[in-house]
């Protein structure tokens, strides 16, 4: 660890080192907040099904608990802790550097949320704990050596669009159908993955002098933030042209124009900030992400009735 590091933990870290973290430090680190975007995606892989809610409330209830507070969770976790150098610098107030989570408490917390995770996983079925499995392993190697994903944008921001889009609307159709989704759901679950990378290099604009220090090559580190933000807006963009393509060549035309209203206002809204990249990410996540979310939710509700949505053992 690096002297300026170093400096940084001791300054954030409370006079008297605590043994124990408090619950509301051990919570922090699994960011509940960051949990609505799997779920999210997860209620729209149940929903394309076309399944019944009430009657499979369980396994939903189930699923809903997987993609958000485990193994969304897990990797929330398992992130603050192989961060703790760089969140020393950017923002020491969190719970690791500033010691609110003591000791290697938080690689406990990440390594029992994914045990867990593949409990309740394998509990779900099959294909199920396949996704979870691939998604653990994903949310590790993102974050932990050797791997750290994280450290280069294009691998990172891959890694974390398809555990924050694919896998958990993958996860909620495998849950309710007992088997592999067919064609319609993995393109819909692949498309905005993709779209999801371009958010990811959004995120990254928070701590780009951090990540410059201690070598990350975040995207808005190799490229620039101009080039960055521009990258970021064909990439959220392009997906959904497929999507509301294929919608219309499924005979969804009503769902495809939604999909695409929602894209002109999103396009709106990344005109003004491509102008001020840095200032207004934030804003863009409160705005443009939402508009973006509500068109997946649209594209999976035209997947209910589609025959094409077969599923395959």
């Amino acid at each position: 660890m690096n002297t300026g590091v170093s400096k940084a933990l001791r300054s954030a870290s409370p006079t008297t080192p605590r043994s124990w973290p408090t619950p509301s430090a051990a919570l922090e680190i699994l960011k509940p907040l960051t949990w609505f975007a799997p779920m999210w995606a997860l209620a729209c892989g149940v929903v394309g099904t076309g399944a019944p809610i009430l009657e499979n409330w369980r396994v939903i209830l189930g699923a809903i608990l997987l993609a958000g507070p485990l193994v969304c969770g897990t990797s929330q976790a398992a992130n603050d802790w192989f961060d703790r150098e760089v969140d020393a610098i950017n923002e020491p107030h969190r719970a690791i550097p500033s010691g609110r989570v003591p000791g290697r408490w938080g690689l406990a917390i990440a390594v029992i949320w994914t045990a867990l995770s593949l409990l309740v996983a394998a509990a779900l079925g099959t294909w199920v704990l396949i996704a979870a499995v691939f998604g653990l392993a994903l949310a590790w190697a993102y974050s932990a050596p050797p791997f750290r994903l994280k450290r280069n944008g294009w691998f990172g921001n891959s890694a974390v669009g398809l555990c924050y889009e694919g896998l958990p609307w993958f996860t909620g159709a495998a849950a309710l159908a007992e088997v592999r989704p067919g064609f319609p759901v993995i393109a819909m679950a692949l498309l905005y993955s993709v779209g999801a990378f371009g958010i990811m290099i959004l995120n990254d604009f928070k701590s780009v002098e951090g990540d410059r220090q201690l070598g990350l090559s975040s995207l808005p580190v190799q490229l620039g933030v101009d080039n960055s933000v521009r990258l970021a807006c064909f990439i959220m963009g392009l997906p959904q042209v497929v999507v509301l393509a294929l919608l219309i060549d499924w005979g969804r035309p009503v769902h495809g124009a939604i999909v695409g209203a929602l894209l002109l206002l999103q396009i709106v809204c990344m005109v003004r900030l491509v102008r001020r990249p840095l200032e207004r990410a934030a804003w863009y996540n409160a705005t443009g992400t939402t508009l973006y979310v509500l068109g997946m939710m649209a594209a999976a509700i035209a997947l209910r009735s589609l025959p094409l949505l077969e599923v395959h053992p």
